[in-house]
């Protein structure tokens, strides 16, 4: 199952109301456990500035500003109106930036950190994704990723079973939906597997790019780090 960007944003529109609820469900509750560590990746200090790109509801995004404190600075972009009138309902502190994550309205070494949750693989084009996330981060500064991978071959079965019968269930029961949770499972076989991921970012000019496997391996976070 393959969408074109508009689709991609008026399915997200769509299922905006059931969002939070539906992550909750997905990952059994560890998302919030997941952009903990995200954020600890991004390496922020108080006072310093980030930006989450394909934001959502802006949970990642709220997280960050928690990291740089009253002083620091936080923009959540992303590509719906509906989920960012969502991310404005939750916190006013945050900037919330209606953006394409392809073209980002902000100049080079804007911000400390950039990051990206659940979001790259709706990309039409991830490296030039992670290009723009390092433009606009100073040299030094990290790009952080979290995503759904293939896990590993004895997890797949079951990760499998889960995502392709259980998660399009869910979304008919939880948010009235079943194509946007059918997506998603195409959407992560069609994604780079982590290894592969980290050879996009080193492609799109990222240095010490690392990645760590979550969850049993269905989850992957990845840091790499603008050069000078």
């Amino acid at each position: 199952m393959t969408l074109q960007p508009d689709q991609v944003r008026e399915m997200f529109d769509r299922i905006t109301p059931a969002y939070d609820r539906m992550n909750r469900v997905m990952s059994a509750g560890m998302d919030g456990a997941w952009r903990a560590r995200a954020v600890r990746w991004a390496g922020l200090a108080p006072g310093g500035s980030a930006i989450d790109v394909c934001c959502g509801t802006g949970d990642l995004a709220i997280e960050l500003l928690d990291a740089v404190s009253t002083q620091g600075r936080v923009v959540g972009v992303d590509f719906s109106e509906r989920m960012l009138e969502a991310a404005a309902a939750k916190s006013s502190q945050v900037e919330w930036v209606r953006g394409d994550a392809l073209a980002l309205p902000f100049a080079q070494g804007e911000f400390d950190a950039a990051t990206v949750g659940f979001g790259v693989r709706n990309l039409p084009d991830i490296e030039r994704g992670f290009r723009e996330m390092a433009r606009v981060v100073r040299a030094g500064g990290r790009v952080v990723c979290l995503e759904l991978t293939e896990p590993p071959r004895l997890v797949a079965p079951f990760a499998r079973l889960w995502t392709d019968r259980a998660v399009p269930l869910l979304g008919r029961l939880i948010a009235r939906e079943t194509d946007a949770y059918r997506y998603l499972p195409a959407s992560v076989r069609r994604f780079p597997p982590a290894d592969e991921l980290a050879a996009v970012m080193r492609e799109a000019g990222l240095e010490n790019v690392r990645y760590k496997r979550l969850s049993g391996g269905a989850v992957a976070l990845h840091a790499g780090t603008v050069p000078a």
